[in-house]
């Protein structure tokens, strides 16, 4: 997946992605605790091809994975460039109080760490964060 943001301030994020030979554009509103309004329209690749050209900021690259838990299924991603070495669970759930699985290999809950959010890690990439850089991991290819 690439993805880049038109809009990431005031009330709404606008971000377009392509995913294999499909393409969506998606506005999110504003963050409510961990919750928030999201709009996904699929577009044609050609188009979210010249939107990623005038996206703000540079773009994000990951490998998204797919992994189903009692009846639920956590999205995983796995981040390219200058955001290689994080890898994010994400699970879509009706309300924030709805309980979920908790799989062993489940990590922190970072939902309120706006840092974990793509449009944040589009401008400050993980590799640029002082505690990963001064810990020394891995940055190149070969990164689980």
């Amino acid at each position: 997946m690439r993805q880049g943001y038109l809009q990431r301030s005031g009330e709404a994020i606008v971000r377009v992605r392509v995913a294999g030979e499909r393409a969506f554009l998606t506005i999110k509103g504003k963050t409510c605790g961990i919750s928030r309004s999201e709009f996904e329209y699929e577009i044609p690749a050609a188009d979210a091809e010249e939107l990623l050209r005038i996206a703000d900021g540079p773009l994000i690259d990951k490998t998204r994975h797919y992994a189903p838990v009692d009846g639920h299924t956590f999205e995983i991603d796995e981040f390219h460039g200058d955001n290689q070495g994080l890898v994010v669970a994400e699970l879509e759930l009706e309300s924030e109080e709805q309980t979920f699985p908790r799989p062993a290999w489940l990590g922190e809950d970072v939902s309120s760490d706006p840092r974990y959010r793509n449009a944040w890690l589009s401008l400050q990439p993980y590799q640029s964060w002082p505690e990963v850089a001064s810990a020394g991991l891995p940055s190149g290819p070969d990164t689980p």
